[in-house]
C-alpha cells in the first residue's frame, strides 16, 4: 500500500541492497501495481509483480534460475539489461479456491488474534479478489481487475473453523471490497457460517443490499454480523455519476434503514469535494450525512478529501495538469504525498481552503458527537465529554473553530476507523 507501508518497505530495500547488493529485490501490492514505473525508479527495485502474485513470483523466481526469460511473465514489470523500463502483458486472475491455505502452522497465530469491538481474539479473511465495479477514484480494480473471484462458501467456513478451533479466535473482519455480492451466495455462506458464533466486519454495497430480502437481513444478523462499510461516498447523484459509483444516495437511506432494522451498525464511507463543483458536493454530502444521522443515530461517519489516482478511466482526467504525481518512492513517502495518500491534506488546488476547513470541522463535530463504538479502550467519562462539547455545535450546524474540539481529541486519542479504513 502507499504511506506508511511504502515507507518500511523503502527501508527494508535499502538496507537489503546496502548489505546484499546481489540480491534482487521485486515489489507487489497496490502501490506498485498501480505505479510501476515510479516504482521501478528506485535503484533498489529490480521487479515489479502487478496484481495477483502467487503464480507471477514463481514464475519469476524461475527467471532468475535461467529456466525462463523475463519477458514470458505476464504480469511483471522490469528493468531491461539497458535499464529501460517493460512492463508485460497482465495475468488473468485466479480465485481463492485455486491456492492452498495460508500455511497457519507457520505462522505465530494466536499474537496476531487481537482484541476488538467484535471480540477479544479478532482474525482477519480475505474471501474474494477484485472488485466487478469501476469507481474513478478507487485503486481495486486498477491493480486487481474488475473480475470479482469469490472463495466458495464451504472453504471459507472450513479456514475460520480451523481458526476457531485451533486458535480460539471468536471475531473475525473480512476484508473483501464486496463481501456481498450475489444473495444466492450470500445466504449459502450465511447459513455455514452462523454455527461459528463468530461476530464479524464486513464491506458491502448499499445498491446491491438494498435489494436484498428480509429472510437474507435477517440470516446476514443471525449469522454475526456486527457492523457492514458501505462506500456512499457523496450525498449528491451527480457527483456518484461523476465518481461512476453505480449507486444512489436512495439505496444509501435504505441501508440506514434496513440497518437499523435488523440491529447491525452500519459505516458509511464519504469522499467530499468532487472536482467538478467542489462546493455543492460539500454542501449536499454534509446535509446528507445530517440526514443519515436522523434516519440511524448508529450510523458510524467516516469523511475523507476527494483524492484521485492516475489510472485510465478515472478522473484523474479531469484534474490532469493540477496535480504533478510523483515519479519515485522517495517523492511518496514525503510528508505532503504520506499526507495525500492517507487523505489527511490532498492540497487539492480545486479545494478552496474554507472548504477544506468546513469538512474538516463537520468531520470533527460529528466524530465527537457519536464517538466510534470501535474504540474498546475509550473509558465512559471521554465519550461523554466529546459528546457534551459538541452537541451544540451539531444542532445549531455551527461548525467553525472547534478549537476545544480538537484539543478533547488530542487528549482523549480515540481511535480513528477513517485511518484504518485506507
Amino acid at each position: 500500500m502507499p504511506g506508511p507501508q511504502m515507507a518500511a518497505a523503502m527501508e527494508a530495500s535499502r538496507n537489503i541492497r546496502e548489505q546484499r547488493p546481489q540480491v534482487k529485490i521485486a515489489w507487489g501490492g497496490y502501490f506498485p501495481s498501480i505505479y510501476p514505473d515510479a516504482a521501478l525508479n528506485a535503484k533498489y527495485v529490480d521487479f515489479v509483480i502487478r496484481g495477483q502474485g502467487e503464480d507471477t513470483l514463481l514464475e519469476l523466481v524461475e527467471a532468475l534460475r535461467g529456466a525462463r526469460s523475463f519477458d514470458s511473465i505476464l504480469g511483471l514489470s522490469y528493468k531491461d539489461q539497458f535499464g529501460l523500463h517493460r512492463s508485460n502483458s497482465e495475468r488473468p486472475m485466479r480465485g481463492p479456491d485455486n491456492f492452498p491455505w495460508s500455511p497457519f502452522h507457520r505462522l505465530p497465530v494466536k499474537k496476531y488474534l487481537r482484541p476488538s469491538f467484535f471480540g477479544k481474539r479478532t482474525a482477519v479473511h480475505h474471501a474474494s479478489i477484485g472488485c466487478p465495479f469501476n469507481c474513478s477514484f478507487c485503486g481495486v480494480h486498477a491493480a486487481y481487475g474488475r473480475d470479482e473471484k469469490m472463495e466458495s462458501p464451504q472453504r471459507t467456513v472450513a479456514i475460520l473453523r480451523h481458526l476457531v478451533e485451533e486458535y480460539g479466535a471468536d471475531s473475525v473482519q473480512f476484508y473483501d471490497m464486496n463481501f456481498f455480492l450475489r444473495e444466492d451466495h450470500a445466504m449459502e455462506l450465511l447459513e455455514l457460517l452462523a454455527p461459528l458464533k463468530l461476530r464479524w466486519w464486513c464491506e458491502a454495497r448499499v445498491d446491491i443490499m438494498s435489494r436484498y430480502s428480509d429472510a437474507t437481513m435477517s440470516a446476514v444478523k443471525r449469522a454475526g454480523c456486527a457492523m457492514i462499510f458501505f462506500g456512499a461516498e457523496s450525498g449528491s447523484d451527480w457527483a456518484l455519476k461523476e465518481m461512476q459509483k453505480g449507486i444512489t444516495t436512495e439505496q444509501t437511506l435504505t441501508m440506514a434503514r434496513r440497518t437499523r432494522q435488523f440491529g447491525i451498525i452500519p459505516e458509511f464511507s464519504f469522499v467530499v469535494g468532487n472536482p467538478k463543483d467542489p462546493e455543492r458536493d460539500t454542501r449536499e454530502t454534509l446535509a446528507f450525512i445530517r440526514k443519515i444521522k436522523r434516519i440511524n443515530p448508529d450510523s458510524e461517519i467516516i469523511v475523507q478529501h476527494y483524492t484521485p489516482t492516475p489510472q485510465p478511466g478515472s478522473m484523474y482526467g479531469e484534474v490532469e495538469g493540477k496535480i504533478r504525481f510523483p515519479d519515485s518512492p522517495s517523492e511518496w513517502a514525503t510528508k505532503k504525498w504520506m499526507d495525500f495518500t492517507l487523505r489527511i491534506d490532498t492540497s487539492a488546488p480545486w479545494l478552496k481552503t474554507k472548504t477544506k476547513k468546513l469538512i474538516d470541522n463537520f468531520e470533527l463535530v460529528v466524530a465527537s458527537r457519536w464517538p466510534t463504538v470501535q474504540d474498546i479502550r475509550a473509558p465512559r467519562w471521554s465519550r461523554m465529554l466529546l459528546q457534551t462539547l459538541s452537541a451544540w455545535r451539531y444542532a445549531m450546524r455551527f461548525y467553525s473553530w472547534p478549537v476545544e474540539l480538537e484539543l478533547a481529541n488530542r487528549f482523549i486519542q480515540l481511535r480513528k476507523p477513517k485511518r484504518e479504513s485506507l
